[in-house]
């Protein structure tokens, strides 16, 4: 399979050498003319035009790396074609176009996956697989913590839910199996934290999620104190004992007794490339598809909805 690589910039470039390493690059497309660089001396065809490449060449689906404004138009390029897309979250910064994107990729059988990286790595597979196994009874509560000073230089406004939290949200999801019934939420800008239209620097969100699970979030792009790792420091209780995750470090609790988890083996290593292209072999839904995804960019969009309202808001996710 080959595939038209759409943005050369700083995670493009990483996409581009995966790509190139695994012999499925047919093409690039970038605007910036300049960024032809990075390729040195790279056989592979570089545009500046969209549909000049998608005109030109040959290939089986799109990665989609551009900023998140053009997401929208760079996917619907792909869908006039027929061709397979995987996407950089978010699937766009406007909910409802985000509906919009991925009702039609369901209409027309058109494979569309979010390149949700957290929960595939190692350690969170493991904690999922614990919890599967009962390792700490039944769900009762979460809290996640995450801290980290993340001032950075991009093409939009980076905030806090939409840069990073969307991840931890993601993993809420997948490690409890559950989705979200409401959310209450406060999203600020602390004293001393830079000054960015738009910006949004620290979250606070209490969400419901289905059969009584809740789980607290905390979380801070502008954090001078000790950080935590990205995918944040988690306790998770259950009916039987807890799980602690603390710099991706797991801990089981029961009766007492601490047990380390060092032993990660067994688990679904592949990363969101290998799914991706397992799902387009397999005729089957990715596993962070565009459908599924919209679930975790509902707590999102519905967080930010409590925080402006001062009140609980009600999580609903349209069927497609």
């Amino acid at each position: 399979m080959k595939a038209i690589l759409v943005g050369l910039g700083s995670a493009g470039f990483s996409w581009y050498k995966r790509l190139r390493d695994q012999g499925l690059l047919a093409a690039v497309v970038e605007v910036d003319m300049a960024m032809k660089e990075k390729m040195k001396d790279d056989p592979f065809p570089f545009y500046t035009s969209l549909e000049e490449a998608l005109q030109n060449e040959q290939a089986d689906f799109l990665v989609n790396v551009t900023s998140p404004m053009m997401h929208t138009a760079v996917n619907h390029a792909a869908f006039d074609r027929k061709l397979a897309v995987l996407c950089e979250k978010p699937i766009s910064f406007d909910y409802e176009e985000s509906i919009e994107v991925v009702a039609r990729a369901a209409r027309e059988h058109i494979p569309f996956m979010i390149a949700e990286n957290y929960r595939r790595m190692p350690y969170i597979r493991k904690m999922k697989q614990l919890i599967d196994e009962g390792a700490i009874g039944t769900l009762s509560t979460l809290d996640i913590q995450f801290y980290r000073y993340h001032h950075v230089q991009r093409r939009y406004t980076v905030s806090i839910l939409d840069d990073i939290g969307v991840h931890h949200l993601d993993m809420l999801r997948y490690l409890t199996g559950r989705e979200g019934k409401s959310v209450q939420a406060k999203l600020y800008n602390p004293i001393g934290a830079w000054e960015e239209d738009g910006a949004i620097i620290n979250a606070y969100a209490f969400l419901e999620m289905d059969n009584g699970i809740t789980a607290a979030y905390n979380a801070s792009i502008a954090a001078r104190g000790t950080e935590t790792p990205w995918s944040g420091n988690w306790r998770i209780e259950g009916t039987r004992g807890a799980m602690e995750v603390i710099d991706k470090e797991i801990r089981l609790i029961r009766d007492g007794e601490v047990l380390l988890v060092d032993d990660i083996s067994g688990v679904d290593e592949t990363d969101t490339l290998a799914e991706f292209l397992a799902s387009l072999r397999e005729r089957r839904e990715a596993e962070t598809s565009g459908r599924d995804y919209l679930k975790t960019q509902a707590l999102v969009h519905y967080t930010k909805l409590a925080s402006e309202s001062g009140q609980m808001k009600a999580i609903e996710v349209p069927t497609l």
